[in-house]
């Protein structure tokens, strides 16, 4: 044992060196809480000689704000949920909240969860939808607001932000209609992900408005190696004037695919993709798609947030964002 250790300061020393109550430091670290300014400046002094810090958990456990928000984001097999992760810890952390990230899957996951509703959560956000149900309901029980981003949970109490998938794709395909494109194929993302079901709708939607469908499909996972693997199974491939893939990554994929069948894009193929992430801006890639508004789902996640916390009865709302054509080289 390290007896050289040094335990955490607390109020009780602090109260000590100064010669107060253990109420007045506590006083003296509530925000609008009065206290005479000489015992002020006497606290402050022995708070700073000591390097004490007030400890905001227990402050949450007495009844204040704890400024813990869960984020439940699963596991985060498409860059697109990494780069939204990062964003939303972000975020948090500017509106002085304190993340607490769960991910994984199964019963792992469920453990993680039930661990993290022994703190005094101020919320949960949902940014995967394995676990949302079974989330939702135990926060319920326990009033503690839940957010849903991505995939659209019909519950009491619970807000929701979505982007809207249908209509962004339709967009997107309307540009490679107004191309001249004819032979489409399509690659799709697990039938677990609502975001996929929406964004095919609203390809097949574009499609069918011109008298046009579908002249292959293929269904990936949503990465990278998905995309290559389902590029190469997508019948007619030598056919095809234009694929729609329903996120960047499983684009980006089919871009090597095609390359090395040796089809050219844009001049043989055109290639859509949806999200807009960092690698689709990449010079060798340039990626056209459809921009999944990160910095506008962090916003709206964070309001939802204030607005819970002032009217904890309030209604449930349902924030919707728009998909944005992002026109770069592979259209």
């Amino acid at each position: 044992m390290d007896h050289d250790t040094k335990r955490r300061v607390t109020a009780a020393d602090v109260a000590r060196l100064a010669g107060v109550s253990r109420s007045a430091v506590s006083r003296a670290f509530t925000q609008g809480a009065y206290l005479a300014p000489d015992k002020r400046k006497l606290i402050e002094k022995a708070a700073q000689e000591l390097g004490y810090r007030p400890n905001a958990l227990a402050a949450g456990l007495q009844g204040r704000r704890s400024n813990l928000v869960a984020i439940f984001v699963g596991e985060m097999a498409n860059e697109y949920d990494k780069e939204v992760a990062a964003k939303l810890i972000a975020g948090l952390n500017s509106a002085g909240k304190w993340p607490i990230v769960i991910g994984g899957s199964g019963q792992s996951a469920r453990d993680g969860v039930n661990n993290a509703l022994s703190y005094p959560l101020e919320a949960m956000i949902l940014r995967s939808g394995s676990l949302s149900a079974d989330i939702s309901e135990a926060c319920g029980k326990l009033g503690i607001p839940v957010i849903a981003s991505g995939r659209i949970l019909e519950a009491d109490g619970v807000d929701n932000v979505c982007c809207r998938n249908r209509e962004g794709m339709a967009k997107g395909v309307e540009v490679l209609l107004a191309r001249g494109r004819q032979n489409f194929g399509f690659i799709g993302g697990p039938d677990t992900f609502a975001a996929s079901a929406d964004r095919r709708a609203g390809a097949l939607e574009a499609l069918h408005a011109v008298g046009l469908s579908l002249m292959a499909e293929e269904t990936g996972a949503f990465t990278v190696q998905s995309g290559y693997d389902a590029a190469l199974r997508l019948s007619d491939l030598h056919r095809l004037d234009a694929l729609i893939c329903t996120n960047d990554a499983m684009a980006i994929g089919a871009l090597s695919a095609l390359r090395d069948q040796g089809r050219l894009v844009p001049q043989d193929i055109s290639v859509i993709g949806f999200d807009d992430i960092e690698m689709a801006r990449w010079p060798a890639i340039q990626l056209t798609t459809l921009r999944n508004p990160i910095d506008a789902l962090v916003t709206a996640v964070l309001d939802l947030l204030e607005r819970r916390a002032a009217h904890p009865a309030k209604a449930r709302e349902m924030v919707w964002l728009d998909a944005e054509v992002i026109l770069r080289a592979t259209h």
